[in-house]
């Protein structure tokens, strides 16, 4: 039953590559292993040698549910890989041989192969970057996958900027950052009062608004207050007053290469800018507010 280890092996190909298409793959990338597929392997000699017809719901059970669903924990991902499974261990793979198909295209199927090295010639014949049909996905997955590839490119190339110091003349790394960090520093906006924003905007039912301006106020409060202490902190550590800390030194390398630094992230407006242009959105934003805070009502105009 060549077939049905062929058909094991491509299962395993299937289930490890639809990691790199993100959640439309996976809604959680699993680290499946060769040793899954080597237990499917002994399993499938065990119950052919043993049986006259071969259990193909057992088999079905075992490596979805038991060998690589151990591994499983999503329930929409637990019935995705029975699926899958099933689409190469069935019937209709041993009785319509090379008539069976994978995919709709017929490019992928069993072999008429006797040996391995037939095997391996009829797989060099696939296509060096195979479609998403190959995994059963639609062909606009690519443009997902392209763009993640992208975006990890963009990263690696960023990473690799050179953090050290230049030429004759030329500003260190460590100057690039204090500079960066100081000119941020001048320019943070101030906090809100919080305790004039509650007396100045009650909550009321007439006045839905008061509600929201409140909100907003208390989280730029949060972001601006994570922003000047972070700062204050690196500043003092890339003189060496303080230890630096992995999150100081990873907000330095984000400054310097222009990024949203990840403590940020989590506590200002999602976006893709760059740290300047981000910086800028944030001010805008905080002028805003203050604009609605002064006005004492809800403006005529709101920036969504």
């Amino acid at each position: 039953k060549a077939r049905l280890l062929y058909g094991f092996c491509f299962f395993h190909a299937i289930v490890q590559d639809r990691r790199k298409f993100g959640p439309i793959g996976w809604n959680i990338a699993y680290g499946f292993t060769p040793e899954d597929l080597q237990v499917c392997k002994e399993q499938l000699m065990l119950f052919i040698n043993q049986y006259d017809e071969v259990p193909y719901k057992v088999l079905n059970f075992l490596g979805a549910k038991i060998n690589y669903g151990g591994r499983v924990t999503d329930d929409k991902d637990k019935l995705l890989i029975s699926t899958i499974l099933n689409t190469f261990i069935c019937k209709q793979v041993v009785e319509q041989k090379a008539g069976y198909k994978y995919s709709t295209s017929g490019i992928y199927h069993a072999p008429e192969a006797e040996t391995v090295q037939e095997v391996i010639e009829f797989v060099r014949t696939f296509p060096l970057y195979p479609m998403p049909e190959a995994f059963g996905l639609h062909e606009n997955c690519n443009i997902t996958c392209a763009q993640d590839e992208a975006l990890r490119l963009l990263v690696g190339m960023q990473s690799m900027v050179q953090l050290g110091g230049g030429g004759e003349g030329a500003r260190s790394a460590e100057d690039v950052m204090d500079e960066t960090a100081a000119s941020i520093q001048e320019r943070l906006p101030k906090t809100f009062p919080l305790d004039v924003c509650e007396a100045k905007f009650p909550t009321l039912y007439e006045e839905s608004m008061n509600t929201v301006v409140k909100q907003e106020c208390l989280r730029y409060n949060k972001l601006l207050w994570e922003m000047g202490s972070s700062l204050k902190d690196f500043r003092k550590a890339i003189k060496g007053l303080i230890v630096m800390t992995g999150e100081l030194e990873a907000l330095g390398k984000s400054m310097f290469v222009n990024e949203q630094p990840e403590m940020w992230v989590k506590k200002g407006p999602l976006s893709l800018k760059p740290l300047s242009s981000w910086f800028l959105d944030v001010i805008a934003r905080c002028d805003f507010f203050w604009m609605w805070y002064d006005l004492g009502k809800a403006p005529p105009v709101f920036w969504i």
